[in-house]
């Protein structure tokens, strides 16, 4: 039997306001255990909520972004359960009325093409504590700091069709929360995480197959292996007489297997109501549209930005402006050389590379972007050559300096001189009789042989271009 994969997406995203949701606490990482947990957090007796009005804002600004509708009138409700680490005994979120409801994300597939997958809701929420179960013998420990982070969560229709669509739509919203600037999306933080809704169906049949929610995955990679396995895991099951049971599962990524957690609760388990400790919050068309002002160009307009105004093709686009950070390097890459393409080029290749073996991000590169784009105007001056420039440019990201002075340091400029050029080949032919004779035969594979010898001469500082029409023209003679 051929099946369907059905997969829906709840992602998290920790909104990056300095102090809490509904109270003045501190949000910044890595605080000392419970040091940023106040009474209000912890909802003891007497204490009140007051919502932090830049949450609102920051929801706002993703909503306009998907193309939303921004409720007018959206209520908090209490969601009640019970967990070690949520000290009130419930969640303050957002169920019946939504800030955000009814918007959409455009990915790529895999054949070039876009898919439309539809986002149901986002809404506010305050986050729970942690538990930590490391460096307790036999006992858990219970890390407050978290309870009351600002999150949005958003939720997707159940249209993504495979793990690699998930990933495509999940890359998709956290490069747009970071171009917002109303989230750092830092997954090692758990600033931006995942809850995979995955289910299987006989390929044609319109009725969705039960469906397990797998919780807490703060990866792409994870992402992507959690719901592979899932997908076989029911499958297999399905295929063996069996039957799936509704149920929140744990992706363990040392064995590569997701096991079960708990039953899956229904939202009625919840007992949800609107919490009489907040009033609804009144949206009013002015402040939308103030906000809408303000909106920093998108990615999907700044890809089709980069393709019409720098010449680039979809694929190059799509690669500089999966983060805010690379676009606006490589813009002051481009501005600097005046050079998309090789800017580009560059970017993608030599810039890209050395952060992945620094484990860097942009903003932390050695060699800032009008660095990159003068050694590039060396290559296009004809200063030095672009197997050159990859050596000046190691030797930039060591911190030797700009690439001008390590040119000159060591006398890297690139010869030009055609007497001297014409001099070296002279040298090369004469030594070479055999091959010359091999090559007026017609095996013209051989005159890679010469232009090896004589940028072996020159110590690869000749240029490449001049060497291959004079050398030829010598040879032919």
């Amino acid at each position: 039997m051929e099946w369907e994969t059905v997969i829906g997406l709840e992602i998290h995203a920790q909104l990056n306001t300095v102090s809490k949701i509904f109270s003045g606490a501190a949000t910044a990482y890595g605080a000392e255990p419970n040091r940023q947990a106040c009474a209000v957090d912890l909802g003891l007796p007497g204490v009140l909520p007051v919502l932090n009005a830049g949450v609102v804002e920051k929801a706002v600004m993703l909503g306009l972004a998907i193309d939303a509708r921004i409720a007018p009138r959206s209520v908090f409700a209490r969601k009640n359960y019970f967990y070690p680490d949520l000290p009130k005994g419930y969640q303050i979120s957002q169920y019946e009325l939504p800030i955000v409801a009814e918007g959409h994300l455009d990915i790529d597939r895999e054949d070039g093409g876009r898919k439309r997958i539809g986002v149901t809701r986002a809404h506010l929420e305050e986050d729970a504590g942690k538990s930590l179960h490391e460096g307790f013998a036999a006992m858990t420990g219970i890390d407050l700091n978290r309870a009351g982070t600002p999150l949005v969560e958003i939720v997707s229709e159940p249209d993504l069709r495979s793990a690699k669509e998930a990933v495509a739509y999940m890359k998709k919203l956290h490069a747009l929360v970071r171009y917002l600037g109303i989230s750092d999306g830092n997954m090692q933080e758990g600033s931006f995480r995942c809850d995979a809704n995955v289910s299987v169906r006989p390929k044609g049949q319109q009725a969705f197959g039960t469906r397990t929610e797998i919780k807490n995955l703060n990866s792409f990679r994870f992402v992507e292996r959690a719901i592979n396995f899932e997908v076989e895991r029911q499958i297999d099951l399905l295929e063996a007489g069996g039957t799936v049971v509704q149920e929140t599962r744990l992706y363990d990524p040392d064995r590569d297997e997701t096991r079960s957690m708990r039953s899956k609760e229904e939202a009625n388990d919840y007992r949800y109501f609107p919490d009489p400790d907040l009033l609804p919050v009144v949206i009013h068309p002015e402040f939308v549209d103030a906000i809408r002002g303000r909106l920093p160009e998108l990615p999907d307009a700044k890809r089709d930005r980069f393709i019409s105004e720098y010449g680039l093709s979809a694929y190059d686009a799509g690669s500089l402006t999966a983060s805010r950070e690379m676009a606006d390097y490589f813009e002051a890459v481009a501005a600097g050389c005046d050079a998309p393409k090789l800017a580009a080029n560059w970017v993608m290749g030599e810039f890209t590379a050395a952060l992945n073996r620094s484990e860097l991000v942009v903003e932390h590169s050695p060699v800032p972007a009008g660095a990159l784009a003068q050694l590039l105007v060396r290559i296009q001056d004809e200063t030095i050559s672009g197997k050159i420039a990859k050596e000046v440019f190691e030797a930039m990201w060591a911190g030797e300096g700009d690439a001008d002075a390590i040119i000159d340091a060591r006398g890297l400029k690139q010869i030009t001189d055609t007497g001297a050029i014409d001099a070296i080949i002279d040298e090369v032919i004469a030594a070479n009789p055999a091959q010359v004779e091999q090559f007026r035969s017609g095996k013209d594979k051989v005159f890679g042989f010469f232009v090896g010898q004589v940028m072996k001469k020159t110590r690869g500082k000749a240029n490449p271009a001049q060497v291959n029409e004079r050398l030829r023209t010598r040879l032919q003679g």
